[in-house]
């Protein structure tokens, strides 16, 4: 079984910006609740993933290439998706990955961490704001149901 640990973070400010342009990355989800089960188009690349409960850091993870032509049709399929535009950075050593998200997520931007274990120790870029690995509302799948745009943040 895969197993994908992750952290996530808010990122603040533009510091982060200079690198190699990023990716547009549009996803659906045909399941919303655990397990998901995840259509992504990213480039000329797409993917089928389904991923299980989340247990600490944990989730089960399977992710799958399918082909463009199925994905497209797939993404009509699904009652909630997500476009965001994803950059790669590297800091200490590390792949960095960060989503600007664009539609009724409009605002947000999450770097995210992928570790072998939860209590890996890693360096953290400047950049970086609070850290929401354990707050459910930043999963992607909860922000296709409920958008960041349409959240009372008073």
């Amino acid at each position: 079984m895969a197993n994908e640990i992750e952290r996530k973070f808010l990122v603040r400010g533009d510091t982060w910006r200079p690198g190699p342009e990023g990716i547009l990355q549009r996803q659906g989800y045909l399941s919303v609740e655990d397990p998901t089960v995840r259509v992504r188009i990213e480039g000329p690349r797409a993917t089928l993933t389904v991923k299980g409960a989340q247990k600490g850091l944990t989730r089960p993870e399977f992710e799958y290439g399918i082909p463009l032509a199925d994905a497209e049709e797939m993404l009509l399929l699904c009652a909630f998706a997500v476009e965001k535009t994803r950059y790669v950075r590297e800091f200490g050593g590390r792949r960095w990955e960060i989503d600007v998200f664009h539609g009724a997520n409009e605002g947000l931007v999450i770097a995210e961490l992928e570790l072998a274990r939860e209590d890996e120790s890693f360096a953290l870029p400047l950049w970086l704001g609070a850290e929401v690995s354990r707050d459910p509302r930043y999963r992607v799948s909860s922000l296709a149901r409920n958008p960041f745009g349409k959240w009372d943040r008073c």
